[in-house]
């Protein structure tokens, strides 16, 4: 989740499976690591059900921290903020949280859910809100924190106290329950997210914001579009985009769309198709381009043989026959 930085993403915490398939059952994890063929683990995480039902998982776990802080910082820009959770993600000491506003974003509210249409002085000013989060240990936490605030002040950073982490961490979930009026109000509010490596994350944000700009605006609805980078790692990030505008005459038209363009653009710039959302139906297409003819034909074989009747979530993540 939002705390990836420092613990890792889910996949990475999975050390065991028991998948059930109409062929028989399937258990992984004999070992943390192993040189014994390919992780079959990670041919069943994100395969979304086409192979199997996960009936069991095994996961690490970690002692509940002793301490926590969550620090905002500001940056002129967004390519100066990138550039400054890039040098953390490599060189370290990495925050445990680790997020990235763009300008607008930051404008808006969105980077502390809970001053959303306020007057905070931190939105007031230009440039983009980062936050830097610390959880573990109070020594452990103490040094992290210190260290990376001196890394974050030589790559440009303006530091702003606990308050607006503090606001952050506890007003993180409130944004999106924001959707639901919004839509009773007229306004469409949809996300995407994608990643790429370092040197491609500029060309990756610009051409999907122009993509959404462009074409929700060309269908009479100019969409206000935001941006954060919200997970990091020593070669790349996921830039998570927000969208706003109005619904126009059939909603789910109006965003098939823009969706498409967005999609387009990611594959363009050289981004995945999602870093976290999934597949589903939305992407299939999309990743079936990303993955290739013959990658896709691999899964395929995987498919017929686990699920030769094809009863498991047909159509979803590979494409029907």
């Amino acid at each position: 989740g939002q705390a990836s930085a420092g613990y890792g993403r889910f996949d990475e915490m999975v050390l065991g499976l028991t998948v059930a398939t109409p062929e028989g059952t399937i258990d992984t994890g004999r070992a943390p690591r192993s040189a014994a063929g390919p992780d079959l683990r990670q041919l069943l995480l994100g395969s979304e059900g086409a192979f199997g039902v996960i009936t069991s998982v095994t996961v690490r776990i970690r002692p509940v921290p002793q301490a926590r802080v969550y620090e905002g910082w500001r940056f002129a820009s967004f390519e100066e903020g990138a550039a400054a959770l890039r040098r953390l993600a490599q060189d370290g000491p990495r925050p445990t949280v680790l997020r990235l506003s763009d300008e607008t974003e930051t404008l808006i509210g969105l980077a502390q859910p809970d001053a959303i249409g306020g007057s905070d002085a931190a939105q007031q000013s230009a440039g983009c809100m980062a936050i830097a989060g610390y959880e573990g240990t109070d020594e452990d936490v103490a040094y992290r924190s210190e260290h990376a605030a001196a890394v974050l002040r030589d790559c440009g950073g303006t530091p702003l106290g606990e308050e607006p982490g503090e606001r952050w961490a506890n007003g993180r979930y409130s944004a999106p329950y924001l959707r639901d009026s919004l839509l009773d109000a007229g306004a469409f509010v949809e996300t995407l997210e994608t990643a790429t490596f370092w040197s491609r994350v500029p060309e990756l944000y610009a051409s999907v914001r122009d993509a959404l700009t462009t074409t929700l605006t060309e269908a009479g609805t100019p969409p206000l579009v935001m941006c954060h980078i919200s997970h990091v790692y020593e070669n790349g990030a996921s830039l998570y985009f927000t969208v706003v505008s109005a619904q126009g005459e059939d909603a789910v038209a109006h965003w098939e769309k823009a969706k498409h363009a967005a999609n387009e653009a990611i594959l363009g710039a050289g981004g995945t198709i999602s870093h976290h959302h999934g597949v589903g139906t939305d992407h299939r297409d999309w990743y079936v381009r990303e993955a290739g003819p013959l990658g896709i034909e691999a899964l395929r074989a995987v498919k017929r043989r686990l699920d030769p009747a094809g009863l498991l979530n047909p159509g979803v993540l590979l494409p029907l026959d």
